[in-house]
C-alpha cells in the first residue's frame, strides 16, 4: 500500500505534518478528515521516506510549531483588495462555465502572494476532498467572514454562485471605497494635529525653560500669566512620565469597559452622541447595516439568518440591540420597522423607506438604495468636516503659540518700560 506525506491543520488551526498509508490520494484525504484534520497538501511519498506516522504527539506539534510561528510572522498579509479581486475573478470563471475546482487551480497558479496562494490551494484541496466551497471557506474565518461564507452557501443552494460572487465583490469594493475616502480625508487634519503637538511640546520643554533662566538671572517680578506658563513647563519637564501613565491608564480603562457588554453599549452610545463625529458614526452604521442586510437578502440568505450575520458584523452595540429586536420581531411574525423606530438610531426617512420596501416586496433593493444614499452623505459630511477642521486646527495652534509668546515677552516689555 503506498504511503502519502501530508500537511494538515487541526480544529485549532495548528499546522501538522506526517505520513500515512492509503490506497490513493482521495482515500488519504478521507482518512485525514476522519481524524478531524483538514488536509492542506497530500502527496505520494517515495520508499525512502520515514515510516508511516499518524502521530499527533506534542513533540511533533512543538517541532512544527516554531517554524509555523515564524512563517506566520514574516509571510505576507492578505489584503482586502486581493480578496475582492479573487472574488471577482472567481465569479468570471464560474460564469464562463468552469467547475469550481478548476477555477481554484487557475487562481492558485496566478496568485503572487505566498500566503494567499497557500490558502487558495487549501480551498481547492478541501473541495477535491468532497467539501462544498462554502464549507471550505468556513474553515478560514479570519480571511472569509461569516457574511462571505453564508452568501456563497446561498449561491450554491440557488445555483447562482457567479451572481452572488459578483454581488459580494461589489459589496466589498463599496465598503473599501468608503473606508479609503474617510482615511484620505483625515490625512491632512491628522498631520496638522501632529505638527501642532510637536511645536507646542518644543516650546514648552525647550524654549520656555530658556526664558525662565533669563528671568531668574534678571531677578524681575513676573506677571501671573508668565508664572503659569513656567509652572506648566517645569511640571512637564519634571513629570513627563505622568502624562504617559495617565494616557495608558485611560486606554486600559476604556479597554476594560469595552470588554463588558454593558460598558461597550455605553461607549457606542456615547460615540453616536459625540459632537460633529457622532453624526458620521451614525451614518456609517446605517450604511453598513443597510448594505449588508440588502446584499444578504438579495443573495437568497433567509431573513433571520441574514439578521444574525448583520448583528455579528455591524460593530456597534446600539445597532446590535436594534437588530436583535428586529430579529425577535420577525420571528414572531411582526414587522421589521417597529424595532428600528424604537431604537432611535435610524431616522424616519430610513424607516419609511424600509417600510415601503417591506410592503412592496422590494426590501433588498430598498436597503441597497439607502446604503448608496448614505455613502454619498458620508462622503459629503466628511469633506465638510475636513474643510472646517483644517482652519480650526491652524487657528487653535496659532492661539496656543501666541499665548506662549505673549506670556514670555510680557516680563521683557515690563523690563524695557522700567529702563525707559
Amino acid at each position: 500500500m503506498p504511503k502519502f506525506n501530508y500537511v494538515a491543520t487541526n480544529a485549532e488551526g495548528k499546522q501538522l505534518k506526517g505520513s500515512l498509508s492509503a490506497d490513493n490520494t482521495l482515500n488519504a484525504i478521507n482518512l485525514l478528515r476522519g481524524k478531524g484534520l483538514y488536509p492542506l497538501n497530500v502527496t505520494e511519498a517515495s520508499e525512502s521516506v520515514a515510516p508511516e506516522s499518524m502521530s499527533l504527539a506534542p513533540q511533533t506539534q512543538e517541532k512544527e510549531g516554531r517554524p509555523s510561528f515564524l512563517k506566520k510572522l514574516f509571510r505576507g498579509k492578505i489584503r482586502p483588495k486581493a480578496l475582492t479581486l479573487f472574488t471577482r475573478q472567481l465569479a468570471v470563471l464560474i460564469d464562463a462555465g468552469l467547475p469550481i475546482l478548476k477555477c481554484l487551480h487557475l487562481l492558485t497558479e496566478q496568485e503572487k502572494n505566498k500566503t494567499f496562494k497557500d490558502l487558495i490551494r487549501s480551498l481547492a484541496d478541501s473541495v477535491e476532498g468532497g467539501s462544498t466551497f462554502s464549507e471550505s471557506l468556513g474553515r478560514h474565518p479570519k480571511t472569509f467572514s461569516k457574511l462571505y461564507s453564508s452568501m456563497v452557501r446561498a449561491g450554491e443552494a440557488g445555483g447562482i454562485l457567479d451572481e452572488v460572487l459578483n454581488r459580494l465583490a461589489e459589496f466589498m469594493e463599496k465598503s473599501q471605497r468608503l473606508k479609503a475616502k474617510i482615511k484620505s480625508a483625515m490625512i491632512y487634519p491628522t498631520l496638522v494635529l501632529i505638527f501642532a503637538f510637536a511645536i507646542v511640546t518644543f516650546l514648552v520643554t525647550v524654549i520656555i525653560p530658556k526664558f525662565a533662566d533669563i528671568f531668574l538671572e534678571l531677578d524681575i517680578d513676573l506677571p501671573t500669566l508668565t508664572k503659569i506658563m513656567i509652572g506648566i513647563s517645569d511640571f512637564t519637564k519634571r513629570r513627563w512620565y505622568l502624562f504617559i501613565l495617565a494616557f495608558s491608564l485611560l486606554i486600559t480603562i476604556l479597554k476594560l469597559v469595552n470588554r463588558t457588554q454593558k460598558g461597550k453599549f455605553r461607549l457606542d452610545q456615547t460615540k453616536l452622541h459625540l459632537p460633529i463625529f457622532g453624526e458620521i458614526i451614525r451614518k456609517i452604521a446605517i450604511a453598513r447595516f443597510s448594505r449588508t442586510l440588502g446584499t444578504l437578502i438579495s443573495s437568497g440568505v433567509p431573513i433571520l439568518k441574514a439578521l444574525t450575520i448583520v448583528r455579528d458584523t455591524i460593530g456597534n452595540e446600539v445597532v446590535v440591540k436594534a437588530v436583535t429586536l428586529v430579529h425577535d420581531s420577525i420571528r414572531e411574525g411582526e414587522s421589521i420597522v417597529g424595532p428600528l423606530r424604537e431604537s432611535r438610531v435610524f431616522p424616519p426617512m430610513v424607516t419609511g423607506m424600509i417600510d415601503v420596501g417591506e410592503q412592496t416586496g422590494n426590501l433588498a433593493e430598498m436597503l441597497v438604495k439607502i446604503a448608496d444614499t448614505y455613502d454619498e452623505e458620508i462622503d459629503v459630511t466628511v469633506q465638510g468636516l475636513t474643510s472646517v477642521l483644517e482652519p480650526l486646527l491652524i487657528v487653535t495652534l496659532a492661539v496656543i503659540v501666541g499665548f506662549i509668546v505673549i506670556a514670555m515677552f510680557l516680563p521683557l516689555i515690563k523690563l524695557m518700560q522700567g529702563l525707559s
